[in-house]
């Protein structure tokens, strides 16, 4: 049914990858392309020169370990941590058991812990995050294959976004770096740990939501959120103040919880 890159235009009647939009390794089963919309090769590139970075940054690795998210074979990355009094360690977790650590201890740490001497377990409070480039092509890489997504029914459409020179900037951006930067908007719009409500009362946390905004001026923004971590793109071209413009005018409200968006909205 697809025929041809997304990215690269190239035929893909022989490709046989699925393209997760949001990664697997950040809980993503839901949000995925079918064969033939992104090329192996494509597809291969932006798990080791896009994804890897963004997921391999010490923010990010924090965050799964944290949150107690797996890669694709289960794993959750371990974290450095501080024994106290002043003993690094490793710490790891099981995605399958959330609320039990275990660590990699220096033989000198042992023997405090043995003797009692030791005991509390600090993890650091800030972290590196991925660098602004890494960020903003990892965006470009998720707003072209949502765009898709939302036209899976329609191979015309998926074909016109494959063709659409207006999207070549972006499409060059993502696959291959083709812009000196690609400003982004990152803020907090809520709290990693912070629980949502159902209406029957059951309680849910979101790891990861996206959506498009397109502001009166016919600017289309990619907006995703990571853990309440909201980072926004401008999918037309690499200028993020449309995006600054909306925020002043709409009192800093997330597109992701207003408008069509809000819990209030018939929409």
């Amino acid at each position: 049914m697809y025929h041809r890159c997304l990215f690269c235009r190239n035929d893909t009647s022989t490709s046989r990858s699925v393209e997760h939009i949001v990664p697997e390794s950040l809980w993503n089963t839901e949000h995925v392309l079918p064969c033939g919309v992104v090329c192996d090769s494509c597809n291969n590139y932006f798990a080791r020169e896009i994804e890897k970075p963004f997921l391999d940054s010490p923010a990010i690795s924090r965050l799964r370990f944290t949150q107690a998210i797996p890669n694709k074979r289960g794993h959750v990355p371990p974290s450095s941590a501080m024994l106290l009094p002043g003993f690094p360690v490793t710490a790891y977790r099981e995605a399958n058991a959330p609320y039990s650590l275990s660590l990699e201890l220096p033989q000198e740490a042992l023997r405090q812990v043995i003797h009692r001497r030791a005991g509390t377990l600090v993890l650091p409070f800030t972290e590196s995050p991925p660098t602004d480039r890494v960020i903003s092509r990892f965006l470009a890489k998720m707003a072209l294959e949502a765009l898709a997504h939302r036209l899976l029914d329609y191979p015309e459409g998926v074909s016109y976004l494959v063709d659409e020179p207006q999207l070549d900037e972006l499409r060059n951006y993502a696959r291959r770096g083709q812009a000196a930067e690609w400003p982004h908007h990152s803020r907090r719009i809520y709290q990693p740990e912070e629980t949502h409500h159902e209406p029957d009362g059951a309680s849910y946390q979101t790891v990861h939501e996206f959506d498009f905004l397109v502001t009166p001026l016919s600017e289309w923004f990619f907006v995703f959120a990571l853990f309440g971590l909201e980072l926004t793109i401008n999918i037309g071209g690499p200028e993020i103040e449309g995006y600054h413009a909306w925020l002043r005018e709409n009192d800093d409200a997330s597109p992701l919880y207003s408008g069509k968006n809000s819990k209030c909205s018939d929409a």
